[in-house]
């Protein structure tokens, strides 16, 4: 991130403290980024961290991946023997998609060498097994839950080989595709969400935006936006100081829905003192990235990004000690104590400031 760039997402976020857009509405059209030199980080916040939308980046961009070489035979299938003669023993969680709890599936383990038994047998018997539909996990062989990703990060993902169908939904549109008991569908394609009884808002979602995703693309998934989709990728996760007040403000509204904060941790897997922590470290590693560049005179992309982040993580930190709830946590033995980092945070955001 260059200081253009820092400033202006520094003024994107000045007006929004925390807070976030409610509502979001689809643009026409998925943007198709075709070439990696002509495309910079400075032009990726510009055009969709900032607005918060998706992209999809060509196969040139991932060209020299080792997967894209061995895991994948000349014919762009998946390479088998490949696969079992590097990853045949290690064990592998694996979810059958024809069983839901709650908005996942269960996860058996299991060896890669059996799940690929299963794989090819699954092929050859037309896509069917007495087993059910399995896939492992970042390996999706079949439609996986309508679902944003987790606790509101970007990802990405890349196909391997195939291609993948995918149908994004903007932050906000999910809630008129919830049943009258408020859960999400498990899958926006079924036929039930036309029952006007089971799903009586239905008629207010506006379409999906529609991805057809091929070998090698790569699909920037925004914030907040819920989706669905099919095939085998590789996925990444990652928070930064454009999403982290998506982050906070997800937790909150997890704990408002139930009430305690014990239900909310089997929800979303974290709760305010883990969110403490989270924070604690990633501003500790953006500090020494500051000192660093502070003692070499430097203002590299590093610097700016780490400036940028420090800014975002001061005002969710500070939004989270004045939390009441955070406030009845026993933090006696945090260290630092919240306000000893905030204090610390909001210097070196007045000394990234300086000239």
């Amino acid at each position: 991130m260059d200081r253009e760039t820092r400033a202006l997402a520094d003024s994107h976020f000045r007006g929004l403290g925390v807070d976030v857009p409610g509502v979001g509405q689809a643009p026409g059209r998925v943007a198709f980024v075709s070439e990696p030199g002509a495309f910079s980080y400075a032009d990726f916040v510009r055009g969709f961290l900032l607005p918060n939308l998706p992209c999809v980046f060509s196969s040139a961009f991932t060209q020299g991946w080792g997967s894209r070489r061995r895991w994948v035979t000349p014919a762009g299938r998946p390479d088998f023997d490949h696969l079992l003669r590097t990853y045949g023993d290690v064990v592998v969680p694996v979810a059958n998609c024809g069983v839901q709890e709650y908005n996942s599936n269960p996860k058996e383990h299991m060896t890669l060498r059996d799940y690929i038994t299963y794989w090819k047998e699954y092929i050859q018997a037309g896509y069917s097994s007495p087993r059910g539909c399995l896939y492992l996990k970042d390996w999706h062989l079949c439609r996986s839950p309508f679902h944003a990703d987790i606790f509101r990060s970007f990802s990405w993902s890349v196909n391997v080989c195939g291609r993948k169908k995918w149908l994004l939904f903007p932050p906000g549109q999910e809630e008129a595709l919830r049943d009258r008991h408020g859960n999400l569908p498990y899958d926006v394609t079924s036929p039930a969400l036309c029952d006007t009884h089971l799903h009586p808002r239905n008629q207010l979602a506006g379409p999906p935006l529609e991805i057809t995703q091929e070998a090698g693309e790569m699909v920037f998934v925004p914030s907040g936006w819920h989706h669905q989709d099919d095939t085998i990728s590789i996925n990444h996760n990652w928070v930064n100081g454009f999403n982290l007040a998506n982050m906070w403000r997800f937790l909150q509204q997890e704990l408002c829905a139930v009430q305690e904060e014990v239900i909310m941790r089997s929800c979303s897997g974290i709760n305010f003192e883990e969110f403490y922590h989270f924070l604690k470290v990633i501003a500790e590693k953006r500090l020494l990235v500051l000192r660093e560049a502070a003692a070499e005179d430097g203002a590299g992309l590093g610097f700016e990004q780490a400036a940028f982040d420090v800014g975002r993580i001061t005002e969710v930190l500070a939004s989270l000690v004045a939390h009441p709830d955070f406030q009845r946590v026993d933090t006696s033995a945090f260290s630092p104590q919240p306000k000893e980092l905030l204090q610390q945070l909001r210097e070196a955001v007045d000394a990234a400031a300086a000239p």
